[in-house]
């Protein structure tokens, strides 16, 4: 489980840790708010959703601040969430009956009907992962929406939850991504840039000059690549998930699953550039805080030790 916060716009409270839970108690700084956003996973083993449910009474009643929470349940709640007949009443009823005593209501989901499926040739398909909140939170934020977003290569589908309330924006600082190197010619460009700056003065004065005009050039084919980018794997998205949605009421044919292939196998290459700018974004994070006892050591995601 990963629960991550934005430092610059709350203020940790506290934070704890359970078998099936990552639950934070935020301050907002702008407007002083407090609640607790609990990130979930339930097991699939059934011997273990009893335990989950326990822990879910557990956590939430209690906690008196205004309660935001989700992830994976692992369970779904009546039989329209899922796409088959093989539908037994046992954990849906006590899952339902846990819901209504914490008094939480399921914030519709928009985009989709389910959020996961299996890889059979005839997939099953499950609504699995939700977002609850309590009414006070409900009230907080009367327009809060949950959208379902593209599964890319992963057999969950992310929920992107929103207050719709107008915020501040944060511009990051020019950094240099390990993922460029991976651009075909862009060691040939940085050379072509470097050599063709003109500069004067002394040795630094004209590495100085070099930097930043490296930097402003840069930041250019930055902004240019990286909406070429996304515009490619908007479209790869896109088109999955047209494949995604069709695959829940029908057999996709074998024109359908091949393309579907070669789709997932073009987005793992546009994924690589992605996961090495967050991998040398927290390895460099990791080396100057390390294991010590720090907010990004706490903030580090955890999985639960009885399976994955």
């Amino acid at each position: 489980m990963l629960l991550g916060v934005h430092l610059l716009t709350f203020d940790i409270c506290a934070i704890e840790e359970g078998d099936f839970f990552i639950r934070f108690k935020l301050r907002h700084k702008e407007s002083g708010f407090k609640f607790n956003p609990i990130s979930i996973y339930g097991l699939a083993q059934g011997e273990l959703k009893s335990a989950f449910l326990s822990e879910m009474v557990r956590v939430c009643s209690k906690e008196a601040l205004p309660i935001l929470i989700g992830g994976d349940f692992n369970i779904i709640r009546k039989p329209d969430e899922k796409n088959n007949d093989n539908y037994s009443d046992r954990w849906p009823f006590l899952f339902n009956a846990v819901i209504d005593a914490l008094n939480l209501r399921e914030l519709d989901l928009s985009g989709r009907k389910f959020t996961w499926p299996n890889n059979l040739l005839s997939p099953t398909f499950e609504k699995l992962d939700r977002i609850l909140c309590c009414t006070d939170f409900e009230s907080k934020f009367a327009h809060s929406t949950v959208l379902a977003l593209s599964r890319e290569i992963s057999d969950h589908t992310p929920l992107l939850f929103s207050t719709n309330n107008p915020s501040s924006t944060y511009q990051p600082p020019f950094k240099f991504e390990l993922g460029w190197l991976l651009r075909e010619g862009f060691c040939e460009m940085v050379v072509d840039v470097w050599q063709n700056t003109l500069a004067t003065g002394s040795p630094i004065d004209r590495w100085q000059c070099k930097i930043r005009r490296l930097r402003q050039h840069l930041r250019g084919w930055a902004k240019h690549i990286s909406g070429t980018y996304k515009k490619e794997k908007a479209t790869l998205l896109n088109k999955l998930d047209v494949l995604d949605k069709k695959a829940e009421l029908t057999i996709l044919s074998e024109a359908e699953r091949d393309l579907k292939q070669v789709l997932n196998d073009r987005l793992v290459e546009l994924l690589k550039e992605e996961e090495l700018k967050w991998y040398q974004r927290a390895k460099v994070k990791h080396l100057l805080e390390g294991d010590a006892n720090t907010k990004y050591y706490h903030l580090k995601g955890s999985r639960c030790p009885r399976g994955g």
